[in-house]
């Protein structure tokens, strides 16, 4: 009897031991993807500079986006074939050979190839943690660690341009890619030896779908690089333009041609069945055109505009990112505790628009207080809705395609994402050069024009000239903004019509292959029946 009754609570404490310790891992994974990304916010404008190639700004950002949106899809449907475990180390190995390619980089190209490398390494690391919570922590309980797996984006994104600022400051901008090195080292290690996730039950080898994964490949590679070129390399009436479209649409058709037959789908057309998935994956794609056009660029407006240094930049991020740390903390308690979650990214999604109409009055003269406060608001309008429409579509899917569902509500994310930063990012590279050449004297300015301008250049320039440059920077950004509005407020719209379905309060166990004969269909995804299945949340 008394084995009987401890055995229950000895599991117990096992398995709250084992989340500690993947929680653990995946603090550090996380960790190590978001400060990438920040990291380089703050030091972009003297790296850029350095290397020549202001007018490929945009494309240090965007290689890495484009690559590491491509794979998410292709990370979500091999971990869920073969485990999260090996394709985790994989994916940290990949980043870490980029980044030494980006601390070894001599011109702009190297860089960017840096990027993409970083960038498919990178497209698994948030979808794999996101996925290894759901292997382990049921739906009702996750918006607590969604919360918190939340903060540590908002930490990076605070703790990057910092690092970024002191690095660029100090020992140089190629640490930014250096410090990449231990951190991954530490992250391969955790996962090897602290990630415990249930078994996956042995099956007849899986085919992987290449042919779908090409495809999506090409339709993503061409739709970010009409965000790239359009309106700045080639006129939007281009034959570049339309012969990308029109190879976007074809990919796309093919695409969907080849999944409806797939043995195994790189992305199962039986997701878009679910109301929910379509309505929290459009919301997460168009707050990420938004919410990345805006945190990519301005640690570069505050150092390039309004006189900051690297490190300043960095600091001046904090409002954001503590409002948003803040809210997406206390936002998943919430969830967890009621069990209610759609008001929050409706109400989120509002407050968004309203920081992103405040930031579109800066101006030179607006003081920085005041242009911290407008972005705590922005962070508390993100921290209210991101890290919720994941949870949204993990609890609409069983547990054999978590890690699908998760990767391709994350590539539509970044989808907009890719858009917002190569959008923002060629619209205000074209209308600054514009500005430049239309106001600065013949002659003044950087011997190599635009390509060179760094902070440090644009300080020692005598006032007059330093003034047009300031405010062209301003003239050439801020207004961006404005047309960012409209896109949060259509977000609320979408999210009104989530259906609030109940928070799983179990997991459940992983699926054996289903035999020929003894299948069935859940939401469009074939699963085996098993005794215990009705009284398993999903």
């Amino acid at each position: 009897m008394t084995k009987a009754t401890a055995s229950p609570a000895a599991d117990d404490a096992r398995a709250k031991k084992n989340i500690i310790l993947l929680f653990c891992t995946l603090m550090v994974t996380m960790l190590l993807a978001s400060l990438s990304q920040m990291i380089l916010s703050s030091a972009l404008p003297t790296i850029v500079g350095e290397l020549h190639g202001v007018e490929h700004l945009a494309w240090v950002i965007t290689a890495y986006m484009l690559a590491s949106t491509i794979m998410m899809p292709i990370y979500g449907k091999v971990s869920d074939l073969f485990g999260r475990k090996p394709i985790l180390v994989g994916a940290i190995v990949i980043f870490i050979v980029g980044s030494v390619l980006g601390a070894l980089a001599q011109d702009m190209n190297g860089m960017i190839i840096a990027r993409t490398v970083q960038g498919l390494g990178g497209g698994g690391l948030m979808i794999l943690s996101q996925a290894a919570i759901a292997d382990v922590v049921p739906a009702r309980e996750r918006g607590r660690y969604s919360g918190i797996m939340g903060g540590v984006f908002a930490v990076s994104s605070v703790a990057g341009p910092l690092l970024g600022g002191w690095f660029t400051e100090g020992p140089g901008w190629r640490w930014t890619f250096w410090i990449n090195i231990p951190l991954g080292v530490v992250a391969v290690v955790a996962t090897v030896v602290l990630m415990r996730l249930p078994k996956k039950p042995k099956t007849e080898r899986p085919r992987l779908d290449y042919l779908g994964m090409a495809l999506l490949s090409l339709a993503t590679a061409a739709v970010v690089l009409i965000g790239t070129w359009g309106g700045s390399t080639y006129d939007w009436n281009s034959p570049q333009i339309f012969g990308l479209l029109a190879g976007a649409v074809i990919a796309a058709i093919l695409f969907a041609f080849v999944e409806s037959r797939a043995a195994e789908p790189v992305m199962p057309l039986s997701l878009f069945k679910d109301r929910n998935f379509n309505l929290a994956t459009l919301a997460s794609l168009l707050t990420s055109v938004a919410m990345f056009g805006a945190i990519g660029y301005i640690p570069t407006y505050f150092q390039m505009a309004a006189g900051a240094s690297a490190t300043q930049a960095g600091l001046l991020m904090i409002p954001m990112m503590g409002a948003l740390l803040i809210t997406s903390v206390i936002t998943g308690a919430v969830i967890t505790r009621t069990g209610r979650y759609k008001f929050l990214p409706v109400a989120g999604s509002v407050v968004l628009a309203l920081g992103l109409g405040l930031l579109a009055t800066v101006t030179i003269d607006t003081p920085t207080l005041v242009t911290c406060g407008y972005m705590a608001v922005m962070g508390i309008g993100l921290g209210a809705s991101m890290q919720i429409l994941v949870l949204v579509v993990q609890n609409s899917f069983p547990h054999r395609i978590v890690g699908t569902a998760t990767a391709a509500n994350n590539y539509f994310r970044q989808v907009g994402g890719s858009l917002g930063s190569a959008i923002v990012g060629s619209v205000f590279a074209t209308r600054l050069a514009e500005l430049l050449a239309e106001r600065l004297p013949q002659g003044s300015g950087s011997s190599d024009g635009l390509s060179s301008f760094t902070p440090a250049v644009i300080a020692a320039l005598p006032d007059p000239i330093r003034l047009v440059i300031v405010r062209s920077y301003n003239e050439a950004l801020i207004p961006i903004f404005v047309f960012m509005v409209p896109l949060a407020l259509l977000t609320a719209v979408v999210l009104l019509f989530i259906t609030e379905k109940p928070l799983a309060t179990h997991v459940e166990s992983p699926e054996p292959a289903v035999p020929p004969g003894d299948s069935r269909t859940v939401d469009g995804v074939v699963t085996r029946a098993t005794a215990s299945e009705s009284s398993t949340p999903v």
